[in-house]
């Protein structure tokens, strides 16, 4: 008899969660990492990065051409930029591009590869694949009457247009 009386004190005294307190612990967890994925936005993320990366491509291609103004004594004649909205690349056609950011109706790109060569290893194309490539970059540039050289990124995933100007 007393051997069963022991039995019984070992099976009380075990120790265990039930069924219930782990569906609600793991409830608990998969409400917090939804909210961590949700607070996060990671689609927001993105967007914001191609658009950083965008203004830092904007950046390099207006201090390349500034370099290359300077280094030439004020004249950017080789460069062929003029006050027509043009977007970069290779392309002989198709370069044509009408949103908000960008109204371009020249067919064919401004190839700046040779002219900015010693100080562009290559030109920088849209982050978006899609979109940028060396053919057709996505990124427009014109000179105003005073000189004033503006790159812009044709395509954002924002709302704020991207360019820079020297």
């Amino acid at each position: 008899m007393k051997k069963s009386a022991h039995l019984r004190n070992l099976q009380c005294k075990q120790k265990g969660f039930t069924l219930i307190e782990l569906l609600v612990a793991l409830t608990i967890v998969a409400i917090l990492a939804v909210s961590v994925y949700v607070a996060l936005n990671p689609a927001q993320r993105l967007k914001d990065a191609k658009d950083a990366r965008r203004a830092a491509d904007v950046d390099t291609i207006l201090t390349a051409v500034h370099q290359y103004i300077v280094d030439n004594k004020g004249d950017d004649s080789g460069l062929g930029i003029s006050a027509t909205e043009e977007q970069l690349g290779t392309s002989g056609s198709g370069c044509t591009v009408s949103n908000t950011d960008c109204t371009i109706t020249t067919a064919a790109c401004r190839d700046l590869t040779t002219p900015l060569a010693k100080y562009l290893k290559t030109t920088p194309f849209d982050p978006d694949t899609t979109l940028g490539s060396d053919a057709k970059t996505g990124y427009s540039i014109q000179v105003d009457t005073n000189g004033i050289v503006t790159v812009k990124a044709c395509y954002t995933d924002g709302s704020t247009t991207i360019s820079a100007s020297r």
